[in-house]
């Protein structure tokens, strides 16, 4: 299992936005903007698991960590302690995910920058492919 500690952290609280909803028996606009803020927050860090070398997906999931913070004066819920607190608490460990990932995928960046500009895993274009024997 690859991928930074910060990541993963990250994934675990996107998924628990998105599920949230559940255990607070929020509906309506509360719960479409939590379910939404959860799943673009997992698959950003997914993002991040996947490519260590991709800063903006860092700085992503430190901007969704902002927001999911926000979304309780952003949406109406703050009158509702369970949930408010649910994305306060992952609002903020979400973003500190994000800031913490910066440096590390930084320093990933830079010793991949032969396989691509993204941090991909792909063959640079200089590199010759492999020969195939007969």
């Amino acid at each position: 299992m690859g991928g930074r500690w910060s990541d993963w952290a990250a994934l675990a609280a996107g998924i628990v936005v998105a599920l949230s909803w559940i255990w607070h028996g929020m509906f309506g606009p509360a719960m479409v903007a939590l379910f939404l803020l959860g799943l673009a927050t997992v698959f950003t860090a997914t993002i991040c698991v996947t490519r260590p070398g991709l800063v903006l997906g860092e700085a992503l999931l430190a901007a969704l960590g902002v927001l999911v913070f926000l979304t309780p004066w952003l949406i109406g819920f703050a009158g509702k302690p369970a949930g408010a607190w649910t994305a306060w608490i992952t609002g903020a460990v979400i973003a500190v995910m994000g800031v913490a990932g910066l440096p590390p995928s930084r320093r990933a960046r830079r010793t991949q920058e032969p396989h691509g500009p993204d941090g991909s895993w792909t063959r640079s274009p200089t590199e010759h492919p492999p020969v195939a024997r007969v």
